[in-house]
């Protein structure tokens, strides 16, 4: 038994994208109960070298568009990296999974052997099948924001636990 392109990508993008909604709610929620400027919490970062909480939502989101809208051969929508509050990363979230959601099964047949090139016409062009891009790259870097996201919140003092990066699955 095969699993389609579709199934491995589409409703785990939408499920983590939801979880990765739903744990900023409640660091939003936790900024209000601490007395806790929320621009602390979005600013954060696990390291001085890495990221801040705001930048590793933005990347998610990027890499969830990316690998459904690269092998569905859709045009990827653009965003701008401007956000800068809870609500903002909301809303990117939700115009991503608007974006997903709007490709259909038909859209990937045959991706797995489509050819994925990244970073074209740069020193760092990189050509993968549909397969080893969703497997070996596309997911890999998504679920590493999203839990870079979840961890920076939870060291924060944020109360999430487990269930909460997983989500409704």
């Amino acid at each position: 038994m095969s699993i389609s392109m579709y199934a491995a990508s589409v409703p785990v993008l939408t499920q983590m994208l939801d979880s990765l909604s739903d744990v900023l709610s409640k660091a939003e929620a936790h900024a209000v109960a601490k007395n806790i400027a929320p621009e602390v919490l979005l600013q954060s970062r696990l390291f001085p070298d890495m990221f801040p909480l705001t930048r590793q939502v933005q990347i998610a989101a990027d890499f969830a568009k990316g690998i459904a809208g690269r092998l569905a051969e859709a045009e990827l929508p653009a965003f701008e990296d401007n956000e800068q509050t809870f609500a903002e990363l909301q809303t990117r979230i939700a115009n991503t999974k608007s974006f997903i959601s709007s490709l259909n099964v038909a859209q990937f047949t045959d991706s797995e052997t489509r050819e994925v090139v990244l970073r074209p016409g740069t020193p760092k062009e990189k050509k993968l099948s549909g397969q080893a891009y969703l497997l070996n790259y596309g997911l890999p870097q998504f679920f590493f924001h999203v839990t870079t996201t979840y961890a920076i919140l939870r060291h924060n003092g944020v109360e999430i636990g487990k269930k909460d990066y997983m989500g409704a699955y």
